[in-house]
């Protein structure tokens, strides 16, 4: 008759514990648990319906900061040629949306500020309608590439180009200034510059602005001086955009 001592009957009680830890890891490594997966969200410009105009703002650079084409946004919206918006109100940004009309809103007061009235006073400036073809472009300064335009994704909408504090930045092409502030994030002191019915430019980080809005610059006129507003170091980033689509600019600005 086989003898079960208390010694024997702890061992093979430590043996069976070990046995199923030992199943037990096994179970895991062929069925590993997976980690929690966190959702990326699409950036802001994708997610959000609509824009409440606060001051400062025009049609010009509200249709910059989304991608808009500030001729459909004005349409979608019911805003006349004009391009006058106001503070407070609520523009639409879904495009393939039906058409909406929003007016000025009850609660804005009859006080005329910097939005109601430089927009106004670009609208009424810009009667002139540029040859497309013919617009003359030039390099709006003379430094190398530092990074250039990449679509994916939104990488890099433009280029940018290293420059020395203070150098000169000239208009890219003749036009008229629709954006002259530092209320689009990531920019700086920007500058946009509306060349055609199609065709705007942008000049950011600047130290300072020499011109304001409204007013009227010719191709390779001094706009502008380089700095670092915005970013971590002294340049200029360039952009051009068509129909309020970034384009690459070296498929615009002359050969070097």
């Amino acid at each position: 008759m086989a003898v079960y001592s208390r010694s024997s009957g702890y061992l093979q009680y430590r043996v069976f514990r070990i046995l199923t830890a030992c199943l037990w890891v096994a179970a895991c490594s062929t069925h590993p648990q997976k980690a929690p997966v966190h959702e990326r969200r699409p950036p802001p410009s994708i997610q959000l319906k609509y824009h409440i105009v606060s001051s400062g703002e025009t049609l010009y650079s509200i249709a910059w900061r989304y991608d808009l084409d500030y001729k459909a946004l004005a349409r979608h919206n019911g805003i006349s040629s004009n391009y006058i918006i106001y503070p407070g109100q609520r523009l639409a940004l879904d495009l393939g949306q039906p058409k909406i009309t929003l007016g000025r809103p009850k609660s804005v007061r009859r006080r005329a500020n910097r939005s109601e009235i430089q927009t106004k006073k670009v609208a009424s400036k810009m009667p002139y309608r540029h040859n497309i073809h013919a617009l003359r472009w030039i390099w709006p300064v003379s430094g190398q590439i530092l990074s250039g335009f990449s679509s994916a994704k939104g990488l890099n909408k433009g280029i940018d180009i290293v420059g020395e504090l203070g150098e000169p930045v000239n208009s890219a092409a003749s036009g008229r200034v629709v954006y002259a502030g530092k209320g689009l994030r990531g920019y700086g002191n920007l500058l946009i510059i509306k060349h055609s019915e199609k065709y705007l430019s942008a000049y950011a980080h600047n130290r300072k602005l020499l011109v304001k809005e409204g007013q009227k610059v010719q191709v390779g006129q001094k706009i502008a001086e380089i700095g670092s507003s915005g970013t971590d170091r002294n340049k200029l980033h360039f952009e051009i955009r068509l129909d309020g689509k970034p384009v690459d600019p070296l498929k615009y600005l002359p050969k070097r």
